[in-house]
């Protein structure tokens, strides 16, 4: 299936930085606690952010790296499960922040497969011939709907965003297999809460993980879903030089990794410096690849996410 040009990968966090053993000071836990169950170190927090400003600071770094002008933009997607408002969507704040005057908006919401759907809608778009560039950002504030007295889920989240630029490209490759079912909701929103480091009220309402359904579920549906769709693009694992997978939790991307039977360094990992990004993790994953070097021009590569919805599914793009 002919492929998309990624033109440029950027990525944006807030600056401020929580560790595990400050978070030890919130609730009871402790730095080795929480790195052994789910592999985290740290994460970035906003002190008051909101998830248009982590796109539009990406959305200007994009814009950077690749010389075009905000006019150039046909289409702002944004995936998130954080945004600002009910409406506007965060897509339009970002279209009206940076003067993409050419460009339509809108949002998606596909939980932390958001990234994934995102690329699919996309896609479609520029197979369509309807877009010529497409600017696709991925990004959550999580911490601002996390239960900071929940030790099993506070410890979880950070906040952050990422995002390419994107153009149709006849000589790159691409597939997908992409999912969902409403029936297992183990991932939801309950009652509200307030941010320990955010002084103002917080009306929005937290989030509610049952741990042991998302750790089976994403083990299982992800290994499956990677098979299914190396099956469908009639590519074999060793063709593909590296899989992102959605940035969870450790542990199960280890488990992902011996499920499809190889190495764990063919699984990027960036959990220990975020946490949890929902939407971002996915992009942001995917920039410190480029900026460190890991993924030149031709090589082929998995993106694969899981969340609430449920949702999951994998896409193979050729760099």
């Amino acid at each position: 299936m002919q492929g998309i040009n990624i033109r440029a990968v950027a990525h944006y966090v807030p600056p401020q930085i929580v560790t595990n053993d400050q978070i030890s000071t919130w609730v009871e836990t402790s730095d080795e606690w929480i790195f052994q169950r789910t592999g985290i170190s740290q994460r970035h927090m906003s002190n008051g952010e909101n998830t248009s400003d982590l796109c539009i600071k990406t959305a200007e770094i994009l814009l950077q790296k690749t010389k075009l002008t905000p006019d150039d933009i046909d289409l702002i997607l944004v995936t998130t499960v954080t945004p600002d408002y009910l409406s506007p969507s965060v897509a339009c704040i970002v279209q009206g922040a940076i003067g993409a005057g050419n460009a339509f908006a809108m949002d998606i919401n596909a939980a932390c497969t958001g990234f994934v759907y995102g690329l699919s809608v996309a896609h479609k778009y520029l197979m369509s011939g309807q877009c010529r560039n497409v600017m696709l950002l991925g990004a959550d504030v999580l911490t601002k709907h996390t239960d900071w007295t929940d030790r099993n889920t506070c410890i979880l989240f950070g906040d952050g965003a990422g995002g390419v630029i994107l153009s149709a490209a006849s000589d790159k490759f691409y597939a997908e297999k992409l999912h969902s079912r409403g029936a297992m909701p183990i991932v939801m929103s309950h009652q509200p809460v307030v941010n320990p480091l955010f002084s103002e009220e917080n009306k929005a309402k937290h989030i509610q993980v049952d741990g042991r359904e998302v750790f089976e579920f994403a083990v299982k549906s992800v290994s499956e879903n990677i098979d299914e769709l190396l099956q469908h693009a009639g590519v074999t694992l060793d063709q593909v030089k590296y899989i992102i997978p959605h940035q969870a939790n450790g542990r199960i991307v280890e488990c992902i990794s011996k499920k499809l039977k190889v190495d764990i360094s063919k699984l990027f990992v960036n959990i220990h410096k975020y946490g949890n990004t929902s939407s971002a993790s996915i992009p942001i994953a995917l920039s410190e690849m480029v900026t460190d070097g890991l993924i030149g021009a031709g090589d082929k590569i998995i993106l694969s996410g899981f969340g609430g919805g449920l949702t999951w599914g994998s896409v193979l793009i050729q760099f």
